[in-house]
């Protein structure tokens, strides 16, 4: 008989985890031995359980999925990650696929995705829906950012802007970034504004590109 896929999930929100428990226990072959709710967690539990395949949240608290997915590569660990988050800005998709991880799911298909995903990377394949191969296919070929005109408006901004920029281009929130700096979330909406006007963005995924590009993520 073959063994059962060991998972791990991690996400921040309860709800989601038992829905993808769930989800996963009424598929063969496959058994949740461990849950998270923040990075550090997760990176306990999938050692304690030598979990084979991870399901990291990009958005988590005390360590957030790209930075477990680091760790997990840094200690040589063999377990698959696929990481999962509700943004759809290909350039997330570059950054973690770059990080280490064989898949890459948005939470509004993760209902169809995730199990051919574990299959996938459990037999060694890199995994990413049709759209997101798409989205990757054409990031790549226009190089993913604007051209350089060798200023760097990086310099210009205070080390608070730049902490708030680096957790906004990883995925949090304005209110999620607001309780990680201990801010008022219209504090958070002010240094926002104040990043797109110095960096001379228009749209958020400008700001992801940026970070990407310069390896904040």
């Amino acid at each position: 008989m073959t063994e059962a896929i060991r998972v791990v999930l991690a996400d921040d929100h309860c709800l989601l985890r038992a829905g993808l428990r769930m989800l996963l226990e009424a598929k063969p072959g496959i058994a949740v031995v461990g849950e998270a709710s923040d990075g550090r967690e997760a990176l306990r539990v999938i050692q304690e359980t030598q979990a084979q395949v991870a399901v990291l949240d990009l958005a988590m608290p005390k360590m957030d999925g790209m930075q477990c997915l680091q760790e997990i590569k840094a200690l040589g660990l063999e377990t698959k990650v696929i990481v999962l988050t509700m943004y759809e800005d290909e350039n997330y998709i570059r950054a973690v696929m770059k990080a280490g991880a064989m898949a890459f799911i948005q939470k509004s298909s993760v209902d169809t995705e995730l199990f051919k995903a574990i299959q996938a990377v459990q037999e060694g394949r890199i995994y990413l829906s049709q759209r997101d191969t798409q989205a990757l296919l054409g990031l790549l070929l226009t190089d993913g950012a604007p051209p350089d005109d060798g200023q760097d408006p990086y310099q210009a901004l205070s080390m608070r802007e730049r902490e708030v920029l680096k957790l906004l281009a990883g995925g949090f929130s304005c209110s999620e970034v607001a309780e990680k700096l201990t801010l008022s979330v219209k504090t958070v909406e002010t240094y926002k504004a104040r990043i797109m006007e110095k960096l001379h963005f228009s749209h958020k995924s400008e700001m992801i590109r940026y970070a990407v590009k310069h390896h904040m993520l």
